[in-house]
């Protein structure tokens, strides 16, 4: 049964472990921030998200806890449609894609559902301000924690500004302000996500091809079965 299974599950179990081992390590030994960098576009900046993807925010403290049941309802989703697909025996690469976007968004729902209740600091929602207020400090281990359970922030900590720049005054909307490309940041399942959509789109041709051959080749197996039949029959006569 297990076998079955197989890329599904090392796929969702490898990304959870780098996804969490990056997060709790830099959780536990850096300040919000910048941690270090690797040229100018290549940058460790520690921050908490407390909304959506790549540092979206949403809603407040209740648009967080909708975002948070999203998610859960989304991977319940996820994971009866990676079984589907599964059980079909469609093409490996679109079972691992969908299985990397599944392991992402799980990913940020752990951070959502346990931080707040295993870590002594966090970022939170601060009513009066009506915004999220940052922490001061290292966080470390706690059995009190920060935050309930889904009120926790999702750790981000990748940033690549490869491209800054100006747009010309001319430029509608933005003229005369400056660009950079690519400003948001993000953690090891967003790229998870990203790259399970990103090798859907590039290879969806391939992975239809797999899926249109399978039902070919069963339509053809029906087909021989069903003239087996008839000559059976037409023998017994």
């Amino acid at each position: 049964m297990l076998q079955k299974f197989k890329i599904p599950l090392i796929t969702i179990l490898s990304v959870l472990f780098i996804d969490q081992f990056i997060k709790i390590y830099i959780k536990l030994h850096y300040p919000l921030g910048e941690v270090g960098k690797v040229g100018d576009w290549c940058i460790l900046h520690f921050t908490e998200n407390p909304g959506m993807a790549f540092g979206f925010e949403f809603g407040g403290d209740f648009g967080k806890l909708a975002l948070s049941v999203f998610r859960i309802l989304a991977c319940v989703a996820g994971v009866v449609y990676i079984r589907h697909i599964t059980k079909k025996k469609e093409h490996w690469g679109f079972v691992f894609s969908v299985s990397l976007i599944l392991a992402g968004a799980m990913g940020n729902i752990l951070d959502s559902a346990f931080y707040g209740l295993i870590f002594d600091k966090g970022t939170m929602f601060n009513p009066e301000f009506n915004e999220y207020v940052p922490y001061d400090g290292v966080a470390n281990f706690s059995s009190n924690g920060y935050a309930p359970t889904m009120y926790g922030c999702v750790v981000d900590m990748f940033y690549f500004p490869i491209v800054n720049g100006h747009f010309p005054d001319w430029f509608p909307i933005w003229g005369g302000e400056d660009f950079q490309f690519f400003r948001p940041i993000f953690n090891f399942a967003d790229a998870s996500i990203s790259g399970g959509v990103i090798i859907i789109i590039l290879f969806q041709k391939r992975f239809s091809k797999k899926a249109e051959d399978s039902v070919t080749e069963n339509a053809a197996i029906s087909d021989d079965g069903n003239k087996s039949d008839a000559t059976l029959n037409t023998n017994s006569n």
